[in-house]
């Protein structure tokens, strides 16, 4: 078990399968919320690998909408080519020639330039045709009509002078600022325009896919959320329910440290993992199997470039990783030990200045110091990496996708829009990468977890007590106790008691003595049935305990032990406790009885003063407050086990009196180290491995000069 106050390091799983098989097993009230649960994160995850590809599309409409429209240029220089086919010349020549529009001199002009082109090629054809006199081109052209748009003839002319200088121009911003100056018509018909009814409709469908998939999110963690806590709820309920139908030898072999990090720790770590875990899991994968699926159908030479280059980061962040880890180890033993010396340190912090070894305890503080300092410094410097490495990882990307889509966008295989969906994907694929690395390490400590609660949950119980239908009523009993020749062991291969018999009458008060691990309190544990005897039988009343209910022995009996336990509370609720109808006249009685009663008055609010079992209260104090809750029980048995052992000799000599008065008319067992307090005991029951070796009153075994008679006198020797 590690020290308080060191660091709780995860266990790894020792079946990582079937831990997670058995727990999802245990899941199975909930499995249709579960699936419910991971369908609307698989669905969530979906949606958002949808939205780039819409999104994709809605930038393309806005930018085609910043763009003048290409094709309906492309369409008015056809129409006005068609204008210069040679037959519709021949039709107008005879219009040419007989029109008072056109000047002699310009009709010698388009004389000499249509002998000219008879010999040239076609685009040098072109050029004659557009040097033709204005005046002549008016006759040849026809207005041109473009989605209900007149371009007129002139319109026309002058669209073509201005095309003549766009040519002999460079540069993109020169040639947009001379298609500024283009025939108010012809701008009408090529004027970039955005199409709001398609814009709308895809910014609605991005707006109800990126709303379902928030709402779906949401539900799904709601309903993981939900069953991690109900799963909790249940896991602790029968945790709680188990550790009373667990026998008493399971907490003699286990630490209690050990079962409250099961109740608490584990099923908290169980809970938040599948709160998060799963849901992570299913959402991360999903998304990043989906984007590469979704990068390769929308362009698959940006795909690759893409994953070649977060592919190069993650590298790094792998070579990082498996570098740190030994320095995480090594910070977790360090800190383990730097807290295991100042806990030493601190609970012996007497005896290390009585000793003068505060130099020698500051020189090794400062060497687990520096040790935990040089572990801390590399361990967070390597981790403090991996977000600017995550970074780095998306931004190359971001950086290869840009460029390579510039290139391709110039070159006309993709577009503006494909680039932006692709910015993020790049996100989608490499944020659950870490998600789902994260998830599985979270999933091996739930495992791990999981096995302790279920280790627990499968120990062996006290045998099943339903079919027991004797009761002995506490009023009514008489107060006779026999053992019949009892043996038993807490294995097979160490028996404790061989052959234990005594009958003990009513009202009498009987004392155990013995040296340590004779059998004393392993004897009231099978008294009050904490233990299933091997052989033999103890009766009450003549009734056999097997024959009666734990619960029922345990209501004839009253204990008052040795190690004192108070919970925070009142003090009249700890000396109340478990019981009903008892008035405060009562308690004081009971705290005047055991001399604590004017500690009592003298704290703040008195009866209603706060304690607990910390160390506002001595140990003295708590055992009187244990002594008098034992007083108000009315119970026909007593036990006092060693409940004299942390009081001073004044408060003996009142307790005992108050003991005296406790065993009035009551069958006790008094087991004690201090001797002189069972003088008064009627039976005195010397044990020694498990036997009963002498019994008798304290006068008669004194007598005997035996066992018991070494015990006290050298007791008494080393009292004195």
């Amino acid at each position: 078990m590690p020290r308080p106050g060191g660091p709780r390091v995860h266990e790894k799983s020792k079946d990582f399968f079937g831990s997670m098989k058995r727990l999802f097993k245990n899941l199975n009230p909930w499995k249709y919320l579960m699936i419910l649960a991971l369908i609307l994160g698989f669905v969530s995850a979906i949606l958002s690998l949808i939205a780039p590809n819409k999104l994709s599309k809605f930038t393309d409409e806005i930018t085609n909408g910043l763009i003048p429209k290409t094709e309906k240029f492309q369409e008015i220089n056809e129409a006005m080519s068609s204008n210069m086919n040679p037959d519709a010349m021949n039709e107008k020549l005879p219009e040419i020639y007989t029109s008072s529009s056109v000047s002699a001199e310009d009709l010698n002009n388009f004389t000499n330039i249509m002998y000219q082109m008879r010999e040239v090629n076609d685009e040098e054809k072109a050029m004659l045709f557009m040097s033709l006199p204005k005046s002549v081109l008016r006759i040849l052209y026809d207005d041109i009509v473009i989605d209900g748009i007149i371009i007129s003839v002139d319109d026309q002319l002058e669209m073509i002078n201005i095309m003549s200088k766009m040519g002999e121009e460079t540069g993109s911003e020169k040639a947009l600022s001379l298609m500024d100056e283009l025939p108010e018509s012809v701008y009408n018909v090529i004027k970039p325009e955005m199409n709001m009814k398609k814009i709308k409709a895809i910014a609605t469908v991005m707006a109800i896919i990126y709303v379902c998939s928030a709402l779906f999110s949401y539900i799904q963690n709601f309903t993981m959320t939900t069953i991690s806590n109900k799963f909790a709820l249940t896991l602790r309920s029968s945790i709680s329910n188990k550790i009373n139908r667990l026998p008493l030898k399971y907490f003699d072999q286990h630490e209690t440290g050990d079962v409250l990090s099961r109740v608490t720790n584990d099923v908290d770590t169980i809970a938040q993992n599948l709160n998060n875990s799963l849901a992570t899991l299913v959402g991360s994968s999903t998304l990043f199997l989906g984007s590469i699926i979704m990068m390769f159908v929308t362009n698959w030479v940006m795909a690759l470039t893409a994953i070649a280059s977060c592919i190069i980061g993650f590298g790094f962040m792998f070579l990082i990783l498996k570098n740190s880890q030994k320095y995480f180890a090594l910070q977790q033993k360090v800190l383990g030990d730097l807290n295991g010396y100042i806990e030493e340190m601190y609970s012996g912090h007497n005896v290390v200045k009585v000793y003068n070894g505060t130099k020698e305890s500051i020189e090794e503080f400062e060497k687990l110091n520096v040790a935990l300092y040089d572990a801390k410094r590399k361990s967070i410097f390597l981790s403090g990496t991996m977000q600017p490495i995550m970074g780095f990882i998306g931004n190359l990307g971001y950086v290869a996708v840009c460029i390579v889509g510039a290139l391709l966008t110039m070159n006309d295989y993709t577009t503006f829009g494909t680039i932006v969906a692709f910015m993020i994907y790049i996100r989608l694929f490499t944020n659950p990468l870490s998600q789902i690395a994260q998830a599985m390490t979270s999933l091996q400590s739930t495992a791990a977890s999981s096995e302790r609660v279920f280790e627990f949950l499968d120990e062996d119980e006290m045998s099943d007590q339903s079919n027991i239908s004797t009761h002995l009523d506490s009023s009514k009993v008489s107060g006779n106790i026999s053992f019949e020749h009892v043996k038993f062991g807490y294995d097979e291969s160490r028996t404790i008691i061989k052959d234990f018999s005594v009958d003990v009458k009513k009202g009498q008060k009987v004392a155990i003595v013995g040296p340590t691990g004779a059998g004393k309190t392993t004897m009231v544990n099978l008294l009050m049935k904490f233990y299933e005897i091997n052989d033999g039988d103890i009766k009450i009343d003549g009734v056999s305990t097997k024959e009666l209910s734990r619960e029922n022995i345990h209501n004839l009996f009253c204990m008052v032990l040795q190690d004192t336990w108070l919970f925070d509370g009142t003090i009249r609720d700890n000396i109340k406790y478990n019981k009903a109808n008892v008035s405060d006249k009562e308690v004081w009685d009971k705290l005047k009885v055991v001399g604590c009663d004017h500690f009592v008055r003298a704290l703040p609010g008195g009866l209603d003063a706060v304690v607990g079992d910390t160390d506002t209260v001595s140990q003295g104090q708590k055992q009187l407050f244990t002594i008098a809750r034992g007083m108000l029980e009315d119970a026909p048995f007593l036990i006092l086990d060693e409940a004299t052992s942390n009081v001073d000799t004044r408060t003996e000599e009142l307790v005992q009196k108050a003991m005296d008065k406790l065993t009035e008319g009551r069958t006790s067992f008094i087991i004690a180290h201090r001797l002189s307090t069972i003088k008064n005991a009627d039976i005195i029951l010397v044990m020694n491995e498990g036997n009963i070796i002498e019994q008798g009153t304290h006068d008669e075994l004194m007598k005997q000069n035996g066992f018991y008679a070494n015990l006290y006198n050298s007791q008494f020797e080393k009292t004195a």
